[in-house]
């Protein structure tokens, strides 16, 4: 079954010289060999604004972002891609997902006092990919993975996507070019899996 797929590749610096715009295109590699759609978003390409109350999440982002959201509504799937930084997701990609969520995007809370708000993001699933330079047993079980947690139910399952899986990338640096060779066939895998 041919999907239509977002890939968001979180990294805050424009650069293609990091890992994780490599991820992302092992990703859109596999699945577009696969037959399926892929649109993606690259946040260091784009001008993102911190917002500063209620009044501006409450009303619509500029034109550019509501044309990247446009890829994320028409998805099926979506596949975001980011580095752990400082134990949690770049501030400038939890910038743009608030961004993207602005005026009830991921989920609606005046529903009429209808009780929990809203899921406008039902019919589509998530893949989480992290990458850090420590190993990723210690984030897992050391460190209990609170941000991934926290991206995975405070952000995406609370919207609506269903299942989120996730993918997590450890001692990245410490891997050698090998290692991160293997890396990125996995996840070329996972795209062509669409998952």
């Amino acid at each position: 079954m041919t999907r239509s797929i977002c890939i968001i590749n979180g990294h805050p610096d424009a650069s293609s010289e990091h890992f994780v715009p490599a991820l992302a295109d092992a990703y859109a590699r596999g699945a577009q060999a696969a037959g399926h759609e892929v649109s993606r978003i690259d946040i260091g390409a784009l001008p993102v604004d911190f917002l500063h109350n209620q009044g501006e999440f409450d009303t619509p982002p500029d034109r550019q972002i509501v044309g990247e959201r446009g890829k994320l509504a028409a998805a099926d799937h979506l596949v975001l891609v980011f580095p752990l930084w400082l134990g949690c997701m770049p501030a400038r990609l939890k910038a743009f997902m608030e961004q993207l969520a602005r005026n009830e995007f991921f989920i609606a809370t005046t529903n009429d006092g209808a009780g929990w708000p809203a899921q406008k993001m039902k019919g589509k699933s998530a893949r989480i990919i992290v990458t850090m330079g420590m190993p990723g047993f210690a984030y897992r079980f050391m460190f209990g993975a609170h941000s991934l947690k926290g991206v995975e139910k405070g952000m995406l399952r609370i919207s609506g996507f269903k299942p989120v899986r996730h993918t997590i990338l450890g001692g990245v640096e410490a891997a050698g070019v090998a290692g991160r060779a293997k890396m990125l066939h996995k996840v070329e895998k996972l795209g062509r899996q669409a998952r």
